[in-house]
């Protein structure tokens, strides 16, 4: 027997569709990240991007559990003397809600050179509506 390794150019793209009202953020980042890195197909390649494209809407209306919209923070450093800023999750949601799911997915795929290939595939949406509905994407069913 011969192990089967995957080709970039012969992998075959499909577009999903996820949406996060009322579904918890672990979930719809980890759902994400499976179908970008391509994990649930069988020509699945740890060195190959083989994924999907995923679209995330209803990106403003995801659910976090516990006391998480209070007490959990995002931070970031600009490199500058003072420049070191930090917000909740409720302040997030209100400036940018794409952001959650958006690091969310960012945390759980590779960080390397595959890793931006792959997050590059995902789009995430405030609303209902996106600009890819010429693509046909599929629902995706979160348990």
């Amino acid at each position: 027997m011969k192990t089967f390794s995957a080709k970039a150019h012969d992998v075959q793209r499909k577009w999903w569709v996820i949406d996060a009202k009322n579904q918890v953020l672990g979930q719809v980042a980890a759902k994400a990240a499976n179908l970008l890195r391509g994990k649930e197909k069988t020509i699945f390649t740890p060195h190959v991007d083989t994924g999907d494209f995923v679209v995330v809407i209803n990106a403003e209306k995801v659910r976090l559990t516990g006391k998480k919209e209070e007490q959990k923070r995002y931070m970031s450093f600009s490199g500058y003397v003072g420049g070191h800023k930090s917000e909740n999750v409720r302040a997030r949601r209100v400036r940018h809600p794409e952001l959650l799911v958006e690091r969310a997915v960012r945390g759980m795929i590779p960080h390397n050179r595959l890793g931006r290939a792959v997050y590059r595939k995902l789009k995430v949406y405030r609303g209902e509506s996106h600009p890819h509905t010429a693509q046909q994407p599929q629902a995706v069913k979160l348990i």
